[in-house]
């Protein structure tokens, strides 16, 4: 009875473990590794958030454990098909939404028999799915997607439907571990909270790479993974920022520690060389009365400049030692504690009206954008947010505050004076240009080259960056750079407007922009559906658009 009784736990233990990641390895061909020696096994209803830099191969983990890609090194175990949320899409744009979703084939083996084609064929095709037209028509309704044919291309959709596609597609093919990366990304309000109540009520395993920090703490264990290794915290988002606040306190109580250390060992150097100093004085002086011959103190000297070169060596390799071991953990900090921010401020006095805005409206078409005119008034020192669902027209909104297109109706006084414009890719970097050369285009205060680079430094660009096509910058990294950019700008603008601009951005970077944000002090208008970015870089108002 008991071996019986402990093959039936051990059964039941089996089936709970969906994945386990044995010494993962990944190299890109030519390249250095991304990471290695991953580690992890997540059980049945699992709930994990995996979150780190950008370019620390979160997404290459996740094909990984999709099969779409091979590791180096290591081993994948899967008790089911893993069904994969990629981030980006345009690799199915020639699809059909029935052809990414794989389900063209099993609709028209259904369609075939229920019109009495009953053959072998379209029965195998079918595979007794019978539900599968019910079960797709009910995944469309939820992610209101009622209006998207399945015969339309994915081309056709906006970044917001495509996540919401291969979002239904989890109902359709009921997988029991589900990886998703950066669902959130595109969509709107109203899509997020179903995306939330999904995550809520799913039975499924979920694997999910994101940087929305609502999404993080529907989570119940969050996994930082590192070039060589990955860690675990046992909690959702807000447990695990605790405990990061922990760890760099310590980290931070260890630096000062060792400066501290680096210090004293500097003072007992400078204490013991000149104690040695004046004992070689006195002892020359001494043998020098006593009549020593001019050999023997020669003899006597060599020893003595031995003697302090001994010294001098010793207390060296101890003060290099300190320094190498402070250099480690200065390079464990987070990039937002090595980083000096600083944007110039606004000239603007606060309260002046910047934009006065009279029965706006735009017409697509025939169509007309908003069901009732717009009247607002926008003041300097403001901090506004444009709110609405997907194609409510909030980006259209902004170009037209900013003069890039013309209302069908209405009228709109702009005083800003001087803007600047930031979206999701941070357009204002040049691809063709080199990271130190983009930074010279807004160098217009006569800063000298060694000046721009140590200010590259400040926003860890290292000397191995600066030669880098900006066109091979991550979302992170393009953002730092443009930060960079504006504070080597004379000129701070008195408006800036942010369209999206968290979609690419890793939890650090995200720290950074929201701690950039806060310190601007002139007039912000922002798009975005990060409900906490919002609160975090002190938005006062919300205009919502319908």
């Amino acid at each position: 009875m008991g071996i019986f009784c402990s093959k039936v736990f051990i059964n039941v233990l089996y089936k709970e473990i969906m994945l386990i990641l044995h010494n993962i390895s990944y190299l890109y061909p030519g390249m250095d590794t991304l990471f290695s020696n991953i580690n992890l096994s997540l059980n049945g209803n699992d709930k994990v958030a995996l979150v780190g830099n950008n370019g620390s191969g979160k997404s290459t983990l996740l094909k990984i454990i999709a099969q779409q890609l091979q590791p180096t090194a290591g081993q994948v175990q899967t008790t089911s098909e893993p069904y994969l949320v990629p981030q980006i899409f345009g690799q199915f744009d020639h699809l059909s939404v029935a052809q990414a979703l794989r389900i063209e084939v099993k609709l028209n083996a259904l369609k075939e028999i229920l019109e009495g084609n009953v053959t072998e064929e379209n029965l195998a095709l079918l595979g007794d799915d019978w539900t599968i037209e019910e079960r797709c028509h009910e995944a469309m309704q939820y992610w209101q997607l009622n209006n998207i044919a399945l015969s339309q291309k994915l081309s056709s959709l906006s970044g917001g439907q495509k996540t919401k596609v291969f979002l239904a597609g989890i109902s359709l093919h009921r997988p029991q571990l589900v990886l998703l990366d950066e669902p959130s990304n595109h969509l709107d309000d109203t899509a997020r909270k179903l995306l939330y109540n999904f995550i809520n009520t799913t039975q499924a395993t979920l694997f999910v790479v994101s940087h929305d920090r609502q999404l993080l703490n529907l989570m119940n264990t969050v996994c930082e993974l590192h070039r060589n290794g990955i860690a675990v915290y046992g909690g959702n988002y807000d447990f695990y920022a605790e405990q990061k606040t922990v760890e760099n306190n310590a980290l931070s109580n260890d630096i000062q520690a060792k400066e501290r250390e680096l210090r004293k060992a500097k003072e007992k150097e400078r204490e013991t060389l000149e104690r040695q100093q004046k004992l070689d004085a006195r002892g020359k002086k001494k043998q020098s009365k006593s009549g020593v011959a001019r050999i023997m103190m020669n003899t006597l000297k060599n020893n003595a400049e031995n003697s302090t070169s001994k010294l001098k060596s010793a207390h060296a390799e101890k003060i290099n030692g300190i320094h190498e071991g402070l250099r480690e953990l200065r390079s464990s900090l987070p990039g937002i504690d090595k980083m000096r921010m600083g944007l110039n401020d606004s000239s603007l006095h606060r309260g002046k009206i910047l934009f006065m805005v009279k029965d706006v409206n735009f017409n697509y078409g025939n169509d007309i954008l908003w069901k009732e005119h717009l009247n607002f008034i926008i003041t300097s020192g403001e901090r506004i947010a444009f709110k609405g669902d997907n194609g409510s027209g909030k980006t259209t909104l902004l170009k037209l505050l900013l003069g890039k297109v013309e209302p069908t109706c209405g009228s709109i006084e702009n005083a800003a004076g001087i803007s600047v414009y930031i979206d999701q890719d941070y357009s204002l970097i040049d691809n063709s240009l080199s990271v130190y050369a983009q930074a010279m285009q807004f160098n217009n205060s006569g800063l000298q080259e060694h000046e721009i680079k140590i200010k590259l430094h400040s926003f860890l660009f290292l000397k191995d960056d600066w030669n880098k096509p900006c066109g091979a910058l991550s979302g992170g990294e393009r953002m730092r750079l443009l930060l960079c950019c504006l504070t080597l700008n004379n000129h701070m603008s008195d408006l800036m407007v942010l369209d999206e601009p968290t979609n690419n951005l890793d939890i650090q970077n995200l720290e950074i922009l929201t701690q950039a944000i806060r310190k601007y002090n002139g007039t912000l208008l922002v798009v975005s559906h990060d409900e906490l970015f919002l609160e975090q870089i002190n938005v006062e108002r919300r205009i919502v658009l319908a």
